[in-house]
């Protein structure tokens, strides 16, 4: 397992399906994860970023209220928050959501249906480019 990943930094899950987000918060134990929460739509996750210090966000792109695609851009445009690293999980794989989701700063984007191992790589990824950086 990578050492470059801080396991004691929150790790906020943003997807509308309750069964999508405890798939993603199990595969987050796995590797070694414990502070995780949870939000059920880019609103309730931009919410969480403003009362919680998160250095993690594993968001899907569809959601109701404010998609993650959004919730990236808030992120991004809110110095408290702009450093903090984002994985897109989703089922929208065309290359022309990947580029828009590049744009808008993603740090990694992973498409459903993924495995654990596929989720860790990405996670490990971002944390690696960060710490060369």
């Amino acid at each position: 397992m990578s050492s470059c990943i801080d396991f004691s930094i929150k790790v906020l899950v943003a997807d509308d399906f309750a069964t999508m987000r405890k798939i993603v918060r199990n595969i987050l134990k796995q590797i070694g994860f414990e502070d995780i929460v949870e939000a059920e739509d880019g609103a309730a996750a931009l919410h969480i970023l403003k009362t919680e210090k998160v250095g993690l966000v594993v968001t899907d792109w569809n959601m109701p209220n404010m998609t993650g695609l959004e919730l990236l851009q808030h992120i991004r445009k809110n110095p408290a928050t702009a450093q903090v690293p984002v994985l897109m999980v989703t089922a929208e794989g065309l290359k022309e959501n990947v580029l828009e989701a590049v744009k808008a700063g993603v740090n990694n984007y992973v498409v459903k249906p993924f495995t654990a191992e596929v989720l860790q790589e990405k996670i490990e990824a971002i944390f690696r480019k960060l710490a060369a950086a």
